[in-house]
């Protein structure tokens, strides 16, 4: 795939991450940039892809535009823009008395994904995800890594879609209702509890800074979404204490890649995988 020419002479800079910076389109409102940070070429191509493969599916996501490069060598893609959008930790942290209506929303989301099967051939399995993940880091001691990769194992497989990176502020609506998932960079497909693992590090393991700069909220409105969130995902058969013992050691696995993200050990995070490394 050839990447366009562009210039950032024509785009505004909205937004920074691990990977890269985001952009609007200066006079075309309809355009935003995705563009990764120097020395970055293989990782937004494969992303551009994947991208592209997730909208054929027909899960709701942005349609991709094109993979581009600008003047300076950095490379990065083009989406068709949502106008009007919010997120959903956003809305959240802007109107916390409707904490359940958006947490109840997410949940319908996230159940409609999981009940997406897609195609096995076209992506990759979250347990070879992990795997790879695991040889890769440097954090884990040799025992840590066979125990962990044991849990993964045993872990029933499915053929539905998985987010990757399910936090609340990856999901977005627009005034008239439509709602998408975005950043599905980490795209692939598995046990859906995997997925959900993230939710409930986002609200209940991160810690008050991180939660109020992130997500842009309290850590006891965080709390207070999965507190809704999690009964509209799981139903009310469990109660809350039930879910939380099931999804605690996927919310763990996390780590993993936290740590690739930071390049630190995050013991802080770690305490939920203690009932696979005791």
């Amino acid at each position: 795939m050839k990447a366009l020419k562009i210039s950032l002479d024509d785009y505004i800079l909205t937004g920074g991450g691990a990977n890269g910076e985001s952009y609007y389109h200066k006079t075309d409102p309809s355009v935003m940039l995705k563009l990764y940070f120097p020395g970055k070429i293989q990782q937004p191509l494969d992303e551009m892809k994947l991208a592209q493969k997730v909208y054929e599916t027909g899960i709701p996501t942005p349609e991709p535009g094109e993979y581009v490069v600008t003047e300076d060598g950095r490379y990065g893609i083009r989406f068709h823009r949502i106008l009007n959008k919010v997120s959903y930790s956003r809305a959240t942290g802007d109107h916390p008395e409707n904490v359940k209506q958006y947490a109840e929303e997410f949940a319908q989301m996230c159940l409609q994904l999981h009940e997406t099967h897609v195609d096995t051939t076209r992506f990759e399995n979250v347990k070879d995800r992990y795997h790879q993940l695991l040889d890769e880091n440097p954090f884990f001691t040799p025992d840590e890594k066979d125990k962990l990769r044991r849990f993964i194992d045993s872990v029933p497989d499915t053929d539905t879609a998985i987010h990757g990176d399910l936090q609340y502020s990856n999901a977005i609506f627009t005034p008239d209702q439509r709602r998408y998932f975005i950043d599905l960079g980490d795209f692939c497909y598995g046990n859906p509890l995997f997925d959900v693992g993230m939710v409930y590090l986002c609200c209940c393991l991160s810690e008050e800074n991180f939660i109020r700069k992130t997500f842009h909220m309290e850590k006891a409105t965080a709390i207070r979404f999965w507190e809704h969130f999690a009964p509209a995902y799981f139903g009310k058969s469990l109660s809350l204490n039930e879910i939380e013992e099931i999804i605690r050691p996927f919310a763990g696995l996390k780590t993993i890649i936290v740590e690739r993200d930071s390049h630190r050990p995050m013991p802080e995070l770690r305490a939920a995988l203690e009932g696979i490394l005791k």
